[in-house]
């Protein structure tokens, strides 16, 4: 069976124009701009305020891919959303920037791998093209996680910011595919090392309400410690299946969630610093919108050249984690 090439037409992105730095924090928290920056490269984040939400976010990504693409809504086959915390569970994000756009004919969809979303929907995405019954395939990342936070647990607010991104994905007209290899993987068995539960509530004739507040938790120390045994593997695993090695990549645009874990990446890899793609001192960690919102801001400001070779990385609550390889053409989001 052969399987069609896939094409990485457009990217998109949006992030709320509310700004907290560090500094900001120490109003309501016991830390300080050197503590937060020194463990976790973060100097500030952007956070949703008003009616601003996971959808809104979402449908204004959607529409600059879309104008970067020279497309309407109208020509997209299938969206996939990756949405960790969504303004709502149903209707699905998918089918509110469905709506939005005017994407009529669109299957649209949500799923959930938290931070290494993008990946996992860039997988499905690549899976529904090469099949052949799809052409375009819109792939949305949009969290809020300042709304999910506890404000008052400093060493996991100050993490998180709120922002978009989004990818389109078309069939390759010339015949050469964009999307070199992704590997995916996931461990149940240390989810609750991050957690956000939607308890919900029994029903009254059983029990009392016993309904509690949805919030992230994380067992910092443990992540951390899974992610730097697990990640670099998966890494040279998706390198070795596409027959390359960290000399032909041109650059590495990791998961922002920790400048430590993006250094020890960099070593690992031998990159210098102009191969790696860093902007969590801007953003912090805007889980699923991460990746694709480094690799946007490396092409609008052009750190990252066109054409190259991008290695894509990510980790997330599940646990999931994952690496892709992939060809950016020369001009992309032009």
């Amino acid at each position: 069976m052969s399987f069609k090439p896939i094409q990485i037409l457009s990217i998109g992105k949006a992030v709320p124009k509310a700004v907290i730095t560090n500094d900001d924090l120490t109003k309501i928290l016991d830390t300080s701009d050197e503590w937060i920056s020194t463990r976790t490269g973060i100097k500030q984040r952007h956070v949703a305020s008003g009616d601003e939400n996971a959808t809104t976010f979402g449908i204004e990504a959607a529409k600059e891919a879309l104008l970067k693409a020279n497309l309407k809504g109208s020509d997209i086959d299938v969206i996939v959303v990756a949405a960790s915390n969504p303004f709502s569970v149903y209707p699905s994000t998918a089918c509110c920037i469905q709506e939005a756009i005017g994407a009529k004919n669109a299957v649209a969809f949500d799923i959930t791998a938290a931070c290494t979303g993008m990946l996992y929907a860039l997988e499905i995405g690549r899976s529904l093209i090469s099949g052949g019954k799809y052409k375009n395939v819109l792939l949305v990342a949009t969290d809020t996680n300042s709304k999910f936070v506890d404000w008052k647990d400093r060493a996991t607010c100050v993490l998180f910011g709120d922002a978009a991104a989004s990818i389109i994905l078309t069939e390759a007209s010339d015949g050469v595919d964009d999307i070199l290899g992704i590997n995916l993987y996931s461990d149940g068995s240390v989810g609750k090392n991050i957690e956000m539960n939607f308890k919900g509530d029994n029903c009254p004739l059983v029990e009392p309400s016993t309904l509690g507040k949805n919030k992230i938790t994380m067992n910092g120390k443990e992540v951390y410690k899974f992610v730097v045994q697990t990640l670099p593997d998966a890494i040279m695993k998706c390198l070795d299946d596409v027959n390359l090695q960290p000399k032909d990549i041109d650059y590495l645009v990791p998961h922002q969630a920790n400048y430590r874990i993006i250094e020890g990446l960099q070593h690992r890899l031998e990159f210098l610093d102009d191969k790696v793609i860093v902007n969590i001192d801007k953003y912090g960690n805007t889980s699923a919108a991460s990746v694709p919102l480094a690799l946007y801001e490396g092409l609008e400001t052009g750190k990252i050249k066109t054409p190259s070779k991008v290695l894509l990385c990510a980790f997330g609550a599940g646990m999931t984690w994952g690496a892709a390889v992939v060809n950016l053409r020369e001009g992309l989001n032009k």
